[in-house]
């Protein structure tokens, strides 16, 4: 190879880190500005559901011996009216001791995901943030249908939405969807303004399509 053909390489590859450096950038780049939304999702996830997955195996703190979950805290997201989401907005610190939010929140991985994720956007810090996140998941009103069968339950995303309407005063079906995953109920998903009032949510994804989904039973 002459050194022109070495020189055009060397630039070719040099040409290559630049892109690839630049590209690795953007993926790191927080895609929001913290205090900068629209209004919140309030998720909350089946454990049971989850317990009975791949994943469950592996989450003693959820899943272990003695561990009676029903409906529990997944996450508070930050959202904007068009249908997207800020996240990853700032590298600041969180819970001194997570394990505070275990009784509603049971696993460690998730409260420092959920944190880094979707909290940093919010415009508090750890403990305003998740703060805010509980006082969010006592004001919901769970059916007395869903708070600890014994027997799997067997209902259509719809008899959940209205269900929890009828628990809670001042929604309505557009308030909330209901997720699914392999014909099990995964999560209820409540759309909040920034005072934590229910609201109608907006640009938010399709509920689960399935005609009927399953509940596992809370684990005694």
């Amino acid at each position: 190879m002459g050194a022109s053909e070495v020189c055009l390489a060397d630039m070719r590859y040099a040409l290559f880190l630049l892109a690839l450096t630049s590209l690795l950038g953007q993926q790191n780049r927080p895609s929001g500005e913290p205090g900068k939304f629209d209004y919140y999702v309030l998720s909350l996830s089946w454990s049971p559901a989850f317990c009975e997955g791949p994943s469950g195996a592996r989450s003693v703190d959820q899943c272990g011996p003695g561990r009676q979950f029903a409906f529990v805290l997944h996450g508070l997201w930050p959202q904007y009216e068009n249908g997207r989401w800020p996240e990853a907005c700032s590298t600041a610190p969180g819970l001194k001791d997570p394990k505070q939010m275990l009784d509603i929140m049971p696993a460690l991985g998730l409260i420092r995901h959920e944190w880094q994720k979707h909290g940093t956007c919010s415009g508090l810090d750890a403990d305003g943030y998740f703060a805010l996140a509980r006082k969010a998941f006592q004001g919901v009103r769970i059916p007395a249908r869903f708070q600890a069968p014994k027997e799997y339950l067997n209902v259509s995303p719809r008899e959940v939405q209205q269900e929890f309407v009828k628990a809670n005063a001042g929604w309505s079906e557009k308030t909330l969807s209901v997720q699914c995953s392999s014909q099990y109920l995964s999560e209820v998903r409540v759309c909040l303004d920034r005072n934590l009032k229910a609201m109608a949510c907006r640009g938010a994804p399709r509920g689960c399509r399935a005609e009927k989904v399953r509940m596992p039973p809370v684990r005694q």
